[in-house]
């Protein structure tokens, strides 16, 4: 047994025993016969590095992957990153440009570009996954996958081939998410909204009979060159009569319907609406609505966001290649000339061609420009058929979504689905496996032998320059690493279906869905039995963290500060089901001093004879602490066990932190500690020692899947060991070792103490004051224990059980049917006490209702700051509870 350090220094050992851990391979034990469990990791961007999102995902799936490794379970945490088409060649693309003399992507073949990227990959690539090892994360490293490695690559192949001959994969033109910066279609998520101050312009559209106007408005007036029609709302009596009429278009001169369709809104605005289907994807549908095909839809801007002729070629030539920003200003001088702009006149009168709006604004979250609705012809998998089987999955429980709160949103979102487009304008990424004739029909294969077997000898063939959308092929994650489509056990070796997955609610949809869509269709079973999902980590006034407010938090950063363990620890007692973290840096501070405590117990541990356990099973006891606090270690495991069986990390974090802080060190190692004899300190009795390094072996394992590396520093800091701690057995809660009486007494003989300690604190007791304890209304059983816990109480909180009735002033505690009296008189001077007990309260009951003042007042509430009102709050609380407690004092006095 190795002596510990007297401080506590996390950086120290967690490298060690990180590395211990991976080239030793315990990360995935050898158990061959073991019941499998596996948990996939959702793969970070291979450019990506540690933010404190990861920090929480990834501690969350370590303690449920350790917590089965140590119940013996083939435990198997599957790694590995996302390629990140989009990220990646922006990394590459910056470098080129960065060079003397700078390149550009276009500069070199597909072929060249890919492989600079491939050789980026290799010496740049991959920072996250030495980060998640600081993090303390066992994953399995020694099969770590890429979502373009070659096995994954195949199965991503083979997934776009068959859908394509099922019919659920097709071409089409839609409305998509399109980037003028980078040049392709976007998802979503990549899509950043922000609040733009704009304009609201009124327009007045000609009736092309010459009868009148139809008035509209519009935030972006340049769109008018591609109008195809004006909608009102069928029900709307000012219009009825213009239905089917036609308009003529300032500028253009083209002529379009009015036409009946409920996006209009009576309520809002003139009630009628300019439809611009090809850049617009409310228009888009109402324009589908009326009949117009998608290929007849007018489409304005080419790929920069520049002003294009449409199909009718009515756009005047000065407005050709101009930017929106130019088209626009163009447009509305126009309109202003010609007269067909409808002033807005403000509060003072005074006319302006627009009114002022704050209006929502897309912006692409890498190129930083706006996001323009255009109209394309890409690869769309049909989501809605093959989200049938995962709404079904979920309504029959075949998956459990935890908590249950999200599942109406994902009944709501999978219920109205769209096709999903999942072709992107990239070289970097899986090419789609797809050659067009010279006719422009596609022929989709695995392989170009086999689109030219599709389309017949001699035929040209010109490969689908495009990549698939990295959401494509990581919905293949449950599945695809793990050998498929080569495997033929649909288990796929009892690993899959997964046993959970992990994943943050801001992806349901983008991963979690799709996982969900694929793994149904491909494998014929759900892709995990239970779907976690995780809150956001928030700053520590629940702002969004977010650079541009600079409050984002360096998980690293906390890391180099106050250890691993104790930022997962946070992470852990932090993660309440459906609420986001605020990020609290001292409770992180609380959790490395906690890792201390736990530290300098066991160094208490190893100076007083105490060593490793050789039993699993309790030891046999004698001595009433020592059955209580078996007991209480039992409660622990069970108490743990149900909370990580149902997902409740706060609860399990808790309950092992309170055990651990409170019990064991702040009230057993108490009990226990050997007292004085003379000036030398006597010796724990071997029974004692037995259980206490019992219970501090059960801690070290309990606490091991949220503190691994305090954890297995001191499993092996106390003896001699057959195996790491990472490999050990969790803990069994055995029942038979219970003693409900003994229990019971050493629960009073805490509260007992517990009462004189606060009476002698609020009194101003001097501390190595001795004072006798008088008892009334006692019961046999409360004098027995008197006379048995008497060096206990003699200890902890310096008293001595006196016979007969205390006389003088005295402080009175109550505990279950007896009064104890703690006589004074001599002690403390009992008039200067009451009079300073009275001052006190009356300070404290002061600022009690003045703030509670405060708080009745509506108009501080209203406008006050959040967080000043949640101060004063919590000040109120505090003075409330001192004034009690001081009143208690000096109730205690008489």
């Amino acid at each position: 047994m190795s002596e510990l350090p007297k401080t506590f220094d996390p950086a120290s050992i967690e490298s060690r025993w990180y590395a211990h851990w991976e080239a030793s391979g315990q990360f995935r034990p050898d158990r061959p016969n073991a019941e499998p469990w596996t948990i996939v990791n959702p793969p970070p961007n291979v450019t990506g590095s540690l933010h404190i999102g990861h920090a929480l995902d990834n501690t969350l799936q370590d303690i449920l992957t350790r917590h089965a490794r140590l119940k013996g379970k083939d435990a198997l945490w599957v790694v590995g990153t996302d390629h990140a088409g989009i990220a990646t060649q922006m990394v590459v693309e910056r470098q080129m440009g960065a060079m003397s003399p700078p390149q550009k992507r276009t500069d070199l073949s597909r072929e060249d570009f890919v492989a600079k990227v491939w050789a980026w990959k290799e010496e740049s690539g991959g920072e996250i996954t030495q980060q998640l090892r600081r993090l303390g994360c066992s994953m399995d490293w020694a099969n770590e996958r890429f979502t373009m490695d070659e096995g994954f690559s195949k199965a991503v192949l083979k997934v776009f081939v068959d859908l394509h001959k099922q019919g659920l994969l097709y071409r089409d033109k839609r409305l998509v998410n399109w980037d003028p910066g980078l040049g392709t279609a976007i998802s979503d998520l990549e899509v950043e909204t922000r609040e733009i101050k704009g304009n609201f312009w009124h327009l007045r559209y000609p009736l092309a009979d010459g009868s009148g106007f139809i008035e509209v408005a519009t935030t972006r007036p340049e769109t008018m060159l591609a109008d195809m029609a004006v909608a009102v709302n069928g029900a709307d009596e000012r219009y009825t009569a213009l239905i089917g009429k036609q308009v003529k278009l300032p500028i253009t001169g083209r002529l379009i319907p009015i036409i009946a369709d409920d996006h209009a809104d009576p309520e809002l605005g003139s009630g009628a609406v300019k439809i611009t289907p090809g850049h617009d994807f409310n228009d888009f549908e109402v324009g589908k609505r009326a009949g117009m095909a998608a290929g007849t839809m007018l489409n304005m801007l080419d790929a920069k966001a520049r002003v294009v002729q449409v199909s009718d070629g009515l756009i005047p030539a000065d407005l050709l290649g101009l930017t929106t920003a130019e088209a626009r200003k163009a447009v509305v001088a126009q309109l202003k000339a010609e007269g067909f702009l409808i002033a807005h006149v403000d509060k003072d009168g005074v006319e302006h061609d627009a009114e002022p709006r704050t209006i929502q604004t897309p912006y692409g979250d890498r190129s930083g420009v706006v996001i323009e609705p255009w109209l394309t012809d890409q690869w769309y998998v049909d989501a809605k058929t093959l989200a049938q089987p995962a709404i079904e999955a979920v309504q029959t429980g075949a998956i459990d979504i935890v908590p249950k709160t999200w599942e109406k949103t994902f009944f709501n979102w999978m219920e109205n689905i769209q096709p999903w487009c999942v072709s992107r304008q990239l070289w970097w990424g899986h090419q789609i496996p797809a050659w067009f004739g010279p006719d422009g029909t596609p022929y989709v294969a695995e392989t170009e032998a086999e689109a030219q077997q599709l389309a017949g000898a001699g035929v040209a063939l010109t490969r689908d320059p495009d990549v698939l959308d990295t959401w494509f092929s990581s919905a293949l994650w449950p599945f695809a690493t793990m050998g498929w489509p080569e495997e033929s056990d649909p288990t796929l070796g009892g690993r899959y279906p997964n046993d959970v997955l992990i994943s943050g609610f801001d992806i349901l949809f983008f991963w979690n869905a799709r996982m969900m869509m694929q793994g149904l269709h491909f494998m014929k079973d759900v892709p995990f039995r239970t779907l976690y999902l995780h809150g956001l980590v928030r700053a520590a006034d629940g702002a969004k963290m977010s650079k541009s407010k600079g409050n984002v938090v360096n998980p690293l950063g906390l890391i180099d500060q106050y250890g691993a363990d104790a930022l997962r620890f946070f992470m852990a007692a932090m993660e309440s089901q459906g609420r986001d973290i605020k990020m609290d840096e001292k409770r992180v501070e609380g959790y490395r001093n906690f890792a201390t405590k736990l530290w300098n117990a066991a160094r208490f541990a190893q100076a007083n004879g105490i060593v490793a356990s050789t039993t699993l099973e309790a030891p046999r006891a004698q001595l009433a602490v020592n059955k209580w606090i078996i007991a209480e270690t039992i409660a622990t495991v069970q108490t743990v066990d149900l909370a990580l069986a149902d997902y409740r990390f706060d609860g399990a974090a808790n309950a092992i932190y309170q055990f651990a802080w409170s019990r064991f060190c702040d009230w057993y190692l108490e009990l226990i500690k050997p007292q004085m004899v003379g000036d030398e300190r006597g010796q724990i009795d071997d029974e004692s020692k037995a259980v206490a390094g019992w219970v501090l072996d059960q801690i070290l394992v309990l606490l091991h899947p949220f503190m691994p590396f305090i954890t297995e520093e001191l499993w092996h800091a106390m003896g001699a060991r057959e195996h790491d701690l990472i490999v050990a057995q969790w803990p069994m809660a055995d029942a038979r070792s219970l003693d409900p009486e003994a229990s019971k007494e050493v629960d009073w003989l805490i509260r007992l103490v517990q009462e004189i300690r606060t009476a002698r604190n609020e009194l101003n007791v001097p501390p190595g004051a001795r004072l006798p304890l008088h008892v009334r209304d006692a019961n046999a059983a409360t004098l027995a224990r008197l006379e048995r816990q008497a060096p206990a109480l003699a200890r902890l909180a310096r008293v001595t059980h006196a016979e007969g009735e205390a006389t003088g002033g005295a402080a009175q505690v109550v505990v279950d049917e007896a009064t104890f009296v703690l006589p004074l008189e001599g002690v403390i001077d009992l008039d200067s006490e009451r009079t300073r007990l009275t001052k006190a309260i009356a300070a404290a009951e002061k600022e009690r209702d003045a703030l509670s003042g405060r708080l009745g007042n509506a108009s501080f509430v209203e406008r006050a700051k959040p967080e000043a009102v949640e101060k004063a709050k919590a000040d109120h609380a505090d003075k409330a509870a001192e004034a009690a407690r001081l009143q208690a004092a000096l109730g205690r006095l008489g």
